[in-house]
């Protein structure tokens, strides 16, 4: 008789425990994966409004700039400098959209799935 029919039939609630760990298991995988995609969607987000910002702030200074030939002389960095604000905040937030992608969804459930097979294997064998 293989081990695990032996195990179901003499003490069954070691599978139930083990099926309710299991459970456990993916829910907080789950968890870490919803929040891992939350989180890039919210620097994503960010990283568009950013840039419409940057967007506009450059139109507006171009204006400025086209309307007041006194202001290139006195203060044309300034108009230059302020749509760099937002679009640094927009770099930032994409990289670290970027970098949250890395994660692997479900990799402890992957992990203890091979780790049950081998071990169901071993048993298996004679």
């Amino acid at each position: 008789m293989h081990p695990l029919l032996a195990l179901l039939a003499t003490r069954p609630q070691l599978l139930i425990d083990h099926a309710q760990a299991y459970a456990a298991l993916v829910n907080d995988d789950f968890d870490q994966a919803f929040t891992a995609w939350r989180r890039r969607a919210v620097l994503q987000t960010a990283t568009m409004v950013c840039l419409a910002v940057a967007v506009a702030l450059a139109g507006v200074a171009l204006m400025m700039w086209a309307v007041n030939p006194q202001l290139q002389l006195y203060a044309s960095w300034v108009l230059c400098a302020t749509p760099l604000i937002p679009l640094l905040a927009a770099f930032v937030c994409m990289v670290k959209a970027r970098n949250s992608n890395r994660q692997d969804a479900f990799a402890n459930l992957s992990r203890q799935l091979s780790a049950d097979l081998v071990m169901l294997r071993a048993a298996g064998s004679p």
